[in-house]
Parts: structure tokens; sequence; C-alpha cells
């Protein structure tokens, strides 16, 4: 039987693959993917992983070419790019969305990665950062979550939620992960007992603004024909079109 050969294109991460290390496939700043097929809308139709909020995950480890990476591997940001690009080389660059109740077709193949260059990062290959407290001084090394961490979030979150039904802790759970360090202190339950009892409201907002500001990541701004800027909202009808 003849072999038969999927077309491929390369993605940019928009984190240039600074944060892997040197060993890692996707330090080199790309990653291959497939043009989706019959089996990855199977894929998206599966009603079992619909359910369990796992069906995007499937369809990009599906997709992904590059041997050696999963989709746990991503960095946030760079996830979001090889998202958009699937969805480009699956269902074309147009997508149809309504904002502030009016239609608007957009380009997605118009989309930018944000600037993110070696002076964003201290130690190349090594996904840690630094970020000093305005109102204590304290000293923070942070590193930018993986689908990885995301998933142990979601776990920590679903255990605390059958402990107590009422709780709503996600903000200070995601913080929890994302810190690494208090002071050069790295024993998880010091950084747990700062989020919880030291770190005021005003530095960990001002914290998750600085991580939202630097992260590499796609730009997702839009700017409507009244010039207000505003965010692409990603719905149903992203990966269901016919939706």
């Amino acid at each position: 039987m003849s072999e038969f050969k999927f077309p491929t294109e390369e993605v940019e991460l928009p984190s240039k693959g600074l944060v892997y290390p040197p060993e890692h496939p996707l330090s080199n700043g790309k990653v291959e993917i497939k043009y989706m097929t019959a089996k990855e809308e199977d894929i998206l139709s599966n009603q079992s992983y619909i359910q369990k909020g796992t069906v995007l995950d499937k369809l990009l480890d599906s997709l992904i070419v590059t041997e050696g990476v999963k989709v746990d591997d991503f960095i946030v940001g760079d996830k979001n790019a090889v998202f958009i690009v699937s969805r480009i080389l699956g269902y074309g660059k147009e997508y149809k969305v309504t904002i502030n109740g009016n239609p608007e077709t957009i380009d997605l193949s118009g989309l930018q990665n944000k600037p993110f260059s070696e002076e964003n990062i201290p130690n190349k290959g090594v996904n840690e950062f630094s970020y000093t407290l305005e109102s204590t001084g304290d000293i923070l090394t942070y590193k930018l979550l993986t689908g990885k961490d995301e998933k142990a979030i979601e776990r920590e979150l679903a255990g605390l939620k059958k402990i107590n039904k009422e709780s709503s802790p996600e903000m200070t759970t995601r913080l929890k992960h994302i810190i690494t360090s208090v002071n050069g202190n790295e024993e998880k339950k010091e950084i747990r007992k700062f989020v919880d009892g030291y770190l005021l409201a005003r530095d960990a907002r001002a914290f998750r603004e600085h991580i939202k500001d630097n992260q590499p990541d796609v730009n997702m701004d839009y700017i409507l024909d009244s010039g207000e800027e505003v965010a692409i909202p990603i719905g149903l009808t992203f990966f269901w079109p016919d939706a």
C-alpha cells in the first residue's frame, strides 16, 4: 500500500523557544503541525472528550507532527498560537463572530505574535522570571504555566470544590503554581503560606498585570470600525464553525 503524506505547516512560537531547555524540540521556536483530516473532525465531535473538556488538547496532540512534542509541553501563549494556525488550516482564516451585538468577520491570518526577545528572559532555556513587589519589596521568581501546569491547577480546584462547594480559590491557586520562590525560598509550603496570608491584593493585581503584559502570546486585540479596541472572543464557532 502506498504511504499518504499529509501537508504540514510550521508554526512560529511567540516564545521563540527561549523558555524551553536546549534539548527540547520546541527550543528552536517552531513546531510542525498537519492539516486537519476527517480523523480530527471525529475528535471534535467526540462527546466524551467534549464533556471531559479535553477535546481541544486531543485535537492538538493529533495535529502535532514534530517528534517528542505533546500539547502539555507548551506554555499557554505558544499553545494559543498553535490553536489559531490549526483553525486556519482546518476551516480557513475567516472567523465570524458577534461583538457588541454586531457581526464581525476576523481574518485570523492577520494576527501577530506579541514582541518577545532574549532581553525578556534572564536565562535562555529556563522558564523562570523575577518580579519585585512594589509595596513590600519581596522578590518573587515565577514561571509561565504549561499545559501540564494548567491540568494540575484544574485537579487541585476540583479537589477543593469537593471539600467546600462554595469555595472559589482559583486566583490564589493559580498564583501558588506560578510562583516558584519568595525571597529565595522555594519551599511549596512557604509559597502557599505567603500567597494566602502576606500577598497584598494590590501587589497581586500588579503581578498578574505584569505577567499578562510580558508573557509571550498572540495579540488577540481587534479594532472595530468605531476605533474601539476589543479582545477577540473565542466561542463555539472557532472550531465548530457550523454550530
